[in-house]
């Protein structure tokens, strides 16, 4: 089979057993350096993107993507959800009312942010129904002064399904006895989790109950929008609020949880930058171990120039060194960084199962999500291979200086 003379020569040194056995170690460090950094880039990135993924889906999921609230109850709420949806950026619409107050129960005390929700709408622009574990959203029906908490207030609070809560709102309401702070009681008749953060702070009642509760006539604060593109929030709410400008202010999710996402794109990007070096640095042992390749066959090059090899040849012959080293390098990275991408939420989570440990309490996520993208894969392995020849470069060229008469004058 006919193969190019610098390609046979290269494959053969590769192959072959060296005298100098530090070269070879050099060169296995090489190898393996490139291994490493590319399949530790890999998964690394992928758990970020992980990371990612689950913030967007389930923070952005309850929290409002875009909003338009207005300086008045509005009765009219649903002319203004048609007005709004006809927006193609706009997904689906809800209509809400906010209020604040504490939750007591069994002598427990906890602050909540309560929002008033139409069910049938609140379940297009939220993830809650998909995260109930006890009850249903539809539950939350007017009159019936029911209420929807998360996992982590209810374990707080010592509550069941079906128990009472007291909702204890800020503003104080004149009696014969004083002044005294306005409450009510509800009945729990729904339970969620999404995160520890959202399960603690966040509680759904009926709409027209938290306008009871406010003295407002039946209606709505605001419109909440769920967009085709989170990244374009902006926009759509300042288009949502065009509609009336004189009542209507938007408010997105760039504005109370921007820092949040900015954040993480940073430490994704340096902590990319970080791992990188890894495989800079193991181009750089492709180098010195070339350079020293070079010094060890200096009489083969001399040998190989009497007998007629050009420059051009002898370059060739050391560069398949480095691309062999750096191909071998690189491929057995990708598929390690690949297998590692997809099987390392199993293997953690066996782990802190195993030990007993609580890896991840702390976080939005009980577990270590991770999501591979071919996109990041093609980025690393294109680099390292970029790197990988980058190398070959000056020690190939300086095999190619060798002079033959003064490099067999004392052989």
């Amino acid at each position: 089979m006919f193969r190019p003379l610098a390609l046979f020569i290269g494959l053969r040194y590769t192959r072959a057993e060296r005298s100098n056995r530090f070269i070879s170690f050099i060169s296995l460090i090489s190898m393996i350096g490139l291994t490493l950094g590319v399949a530790v880039l890999i998964t690394v990135l992928s758990v970020m993107n992980g990371f990612d993924h689950e913030l967007k889906s389930r923070i952005l999921g309850m929290v409002p993507q875009a909003t338009v609230s207005s300086t008045e109850i509005m009765t009219d709420w649903p002319d203004l959800a048609d007005k709004i949806s006809q927006d193609p950026e706009v997904a689906a619409v809800a209509p809400f009312i906010q209020l604040q107050g504490m939750l007591t129960s069994n002598g427990q005390v906890a602050g909540i942010m309560v929002t008033g929700v139409e069910p049938d709408y609140e379940k297009e622009v939220s993830i809650i129904n998909k995260h109930m574990v006890e009850g249903s959203i539809d539950t939350l029906k007017d009159g019936d002064f029911s209420i929807v908490l998360g996992e982590g207030m209810v374990q707080s609070l010592g509550l069941q399904l079906g128990d009472k809560v007291t909702l204890v709102l800020p503003e104080a309401s004149p009696s014969p006895a004083g002044v005294i702070p306005r409450f009510k009681r509800f009945t729990l008749t729904g339970i969620f989790t999404i995160s520890p953060e959202v399960d603690s702070l966040m509680a759904f009642i009926p709409m027209n109950d938290a306008a009871k509760l406010l003295r407002l006539p039946g209606g709505a604060q605001g419109i909440r929008m769920r967009l085709n593109n989170i990244f374009n929030a902006p926009m759509a709410a300042q288009k949502a609020a065009a509609i009336s400008p004189e009542t209507l202010y938007p408010t997105d999710w760039t504005q109370t949880h921007g820092q949040l996402f900015g954040a993480i794109q940073m430490e994704k990007a340096m902590v990319g930058l970080l791992l990188f070096l890894i495989i800079l640095v193991a181009a750089f042992n492709i180098v010195s171990s070339l350079v020293m390749l070079v010094t060890d066959k200096k009489a083969d090059i001399a040998i190989l120039k009497t007998f007629g090899a050009s420059p051009k040849l002898i370059t060739q012959v050391f560069m398949v060194q480095g691309v062999v080293i750096g191909v071998i390098g690189t491929v057995a990275g990708a598929i390690l960084g690949v297998i590692f991408a997809l099987t390392i939420s199993d293997l953690i989570g066996w782990i802190n199962q195993s030990f007993g440990l609580h890896l991840f309490d702390a976080y939005f996520v009980n577990y270590l999500p991770s999501q591979l993208r071919i996109v990041d894969v093609l980025i690393i392995t294109s680099a390292s291979f970029v790197l990988s020849f980058l190398a070959t470069i000056y020690p190939a060229r300086r095999a190619a200086k060798i002079q033959p008469a003064q490099t067999l004058r004392y052989e």
